[in-house]
């Protein structure tokens, strides 16, 4: 049977978990403004969350999204400690 050539998934440099994470993290605009949106799986979701757009609870386990604005007068400091939850459809018809 002949070798694969694919390398070792220990072989393998894919980089660290902070720039994995952030190759989901994506930018949209709305109404104007650019937000950055961050989904977050149902395995990551330890804590709940009220969601503003429908001001449901978002349930410890559910997946969803964290938005924040990427054009804030006050910094990106200030827009990423500002970030919110959505339920991923309630962002999607925001």
């Amino acid at each position: 049977m002949p070798r694969s050539r694919r390398p070792r998934r220990e072989d393998r440099d894919d980089g660290s978990l902070e720039r994995l994470i952030a190759g989901w993290r994506r930018t949209e605009t709305r109404r104007g403004r650019e937000y950055s949106v961050q989904p977050v799986s149902g395995a990551r979701a330890e804590k709940s969350y009220t969601c503003p757009g429908c001001r449901g609870t978002i349930e410890p386990g559910r997946a969803h999204v964290v938005v924040w604005s990427e054009d804030g007068v006050l910094g990106p400091a200030a827009d990423l400690a500002a970030r919110r939850h959505w339920h991923t459809h309630c962002w999607k018809t925001s």
